[in-house]
């Protein structure tokens, strides 16, 4: 199979097209013929050796496409169903992929659609799930127009949160439309929190990374109501809890991902897909940051 890799740590340039062998299902695994692929800060942080020391490295941790092959004990999907879900191998980023975590794709997406969903999905209900987010909660989202944010806010309105998201003021409409409450970000964020909430707010999650934890604990009350994904030295020098996917996947999003979105209460938006040939772009875009929705690149 055609799959992704890079044998040397460096810019996009590193990136090739490789043949590998087939990889195959293991017990409770699934494999998929890939036709879509999401891209995540992580490929090119693992590509410039900030992740995993080891070479050659192949990408991809999130994909959708059709089922070819089950493992053992697989019986609640079939060869030909439509699927997306997680590859733990990270190795997605290519023709076949072995899925351990997967669900049917809601009726109304597409793979590309489908395949923006697994880690943005995962995350930002990991987040809410730590966070104890409940109805009735008020919460801030730092960060919360990209992938991960956007995810978060959704979820937390779906549970009957208040929510109160930071963002450019280009992306001010955006929140609105989600159910966020907007404010911009930057010198002044503690008082246009406490004009909408004077009493501060009851939970925060750092998407962003920016440096904000101080502020979102001051706005929270401690550090116990804080969770970060962005921040792990914050995280240690102020006693916030950095989430991360080794303590407890709540992959159970996949599940309940499809009833949210067939209702018009979820969406996220794809804002660039390129053929797997062109991963070095797609690279770049990813690393300069400034991307509204998922990257996702298209195979087959």
């Amino acid at each position: 199979m055609k799959a992704a890799r890079f044998s040397r740590f460096g810019g996009p340039e590193v990136l090739e097209i490789v043949d590998l062998p087939d990889p195959h299902p293991g017990p409770g695994q699934v494999r998929i013929v890939v036709r879509a692929a999401g891209v995540n800060a992580s490929d090119w942080k693992k590509r410039k050796g900030l992740m995993d020391a080891g070479l050659p490295q192949t990408l991809g941790y999130e994909a959708a496409g059709v089922v070819d092959e089950v493992g053992e004990g697989v019986s609640d999907v079939a060869v030909g169903d439509r699927v997306f879900g997680f590859c733990p191998d990270g190795a997605a980023q290519a023709e076949l992929a072995v899925l351990a975590f997967y669900a049917p794709i809601p009726p109304s997406l597409d793979f590309a659609q489908a395949a923006a969903l697994p880690a943005a999905v995962e995350t930002a209900m990991r987040a809410i799930d730590q966070l104890g987010v409940k109805k009735g909660s008020t919460m801030l989202v730092s960060g919360a127009s990209g992938s991960v944010g956007s995810a978060a806010v959704q979820f937390a309105v779906a549970r009957g949160a208040r929510v109160i998201g930071t963002a450019s003021p280009s992306n001010h409409a955006y929140l609105s439309s989600l159910g966020a409450e907007p404010v911009a970000y930057g010198e002044g964020l503690v008082e246009r929190v406490q004009a909408l909430v004077p009493g501060g707010v009851d939970l925060a999650l750092d998407v962003a990374g920016s440096g904000v934890l101080p502020e979102l604990i001051g706005l929270t009350g401690g550090p116990e109501h804080v969770l970060t994904i962005a921040d792990f030295a914050g995280a240690q020098k102020h006693g916030v809890r950095f989430s991360r996917g080794d303590d407890g996947r709540a992959v159970h999003a996949f599940g309940e991902i499809g009833e949210l979105i067939e209702a018009g209460r979820f969406a996220l938006p794809v804002a660039h897909t390129f053929p797997l040939a062109e991963i070095a772009e797609a690279h770049r875009v990813s690393e300069d940051g400034h991307v509204r929705g998922k990257l996702v690149l298209l195979v087959g």
